[in-house]
């Protein structure tokens, strides 16, 4: 499985993209990709960085907040100006498919009647453990994070190796234990408090990758301040991670799980 860090940020930053992953793993039906998220600055940094942006199998959005959901009707209609005509996955909380059509209606109204290829859609509920759904033939499992509802941290899973992409939200029971097993998690560290309600923090993401037991930490979605304003605070406690090896991505950088 291989993770190619789209965008790192949060919403408001003016230097980085929003936070998106584009993963690379094997599915039933062979290798597949997946956009995870898309707000509306990550469509953009997706064509400059994505090996094969007209390859894209399917996305998956955590959530329906502007910095996850935004930059599809971009990604869609380029899609669509350059040709496609194989079916997208299109994956998300319940509501799915309603919140993805008023998203892209208010772009670009005519759009969805013209797509010469069809949007497949897929409602991903937390499920009992060892319960998945299929994304583009990738087996994706979900839980709830604390955030504002609907909100799902997702597991994506092929043949030895599984990713674990918090979203936003704080660490829950329930998404320590999907995190279990997995080689890496990318966890929403909103700030360097000790707690922020509805949000993870730096100390609070590093405690939740060492009680999940996952080896491998990237730390994603900083605000803006701690990022720019308080990086050697933030390294520090990076530096401090003894036996888990977290970092602080660009995009662009790549994991290979």
């Amino acid at each position: 499985m291989d993770v190619l860090f789209v965008g790192v940020g949060e919403a408001f930053d003016e230097a980085l993209p929003n936070t998106s992953l584009l993963v690379a793993a094997q599915g039933r039906e062979g290798r597949r990709s997946l956009l995870l998220d898309c707000g509306f600055t990550a469509a953009h940094a997706f064509w400059r960085l994505a090996p094969d942006p007209a390859g894209l199998d399917g996305l998956i959005f955590s959530h329906f907040h502007g910095d996850h959901v935004l930059g599809a009707p971009a990604l869609v209609l380029r899609l669509w100006e350059e040709g496609r005509t194989r079916p997208l996955a299109v994956a998300g909380p319940p509501g799915v498919a309603e919140r993805f059509a008023a998203v892209v209606d208010v772009a670009y109204p005519s759009l969805r009647g013209r797509l010469a290829f069809s949007l497949e859609f897929i409602e991903l509920h937390p499920l009992h453990p060892g319960q998945a759904a299929e994304v583009a033939g990738i087996r994706v499992s979900c839980a709830e994070p604390e955030h504002s509802p609907p909100c799902l941290a997702l597991r994506l899973d092929e043949p030895g190796a599984a990713l674990f992409y918090s979203g936003d939200g704080r660490p829950t029971p329930a998404t320590e234990a999907l995190a279990r097993g997995c080689s890496l998690a990318v966890h929403e560290a909103y700030g360097l408090e000790p707690d922020i309600p509805g949000h993870g923090t730096v100390a609070g993401s590093i405690a939740f990758a060492r009680r999940a037991g996952v080896p491998r930490l990237a730390l994603v979605h900083l605000s803006r301040l701690a990022r720019h304003r308080r990086r050697a605070e933030v390294d520090v406690a990076l530096g401090q991670t003894v036996g888990l090896d977290a970092f602080l991505p660009e995009p662009g950088d790549t994991a290979t799980l």
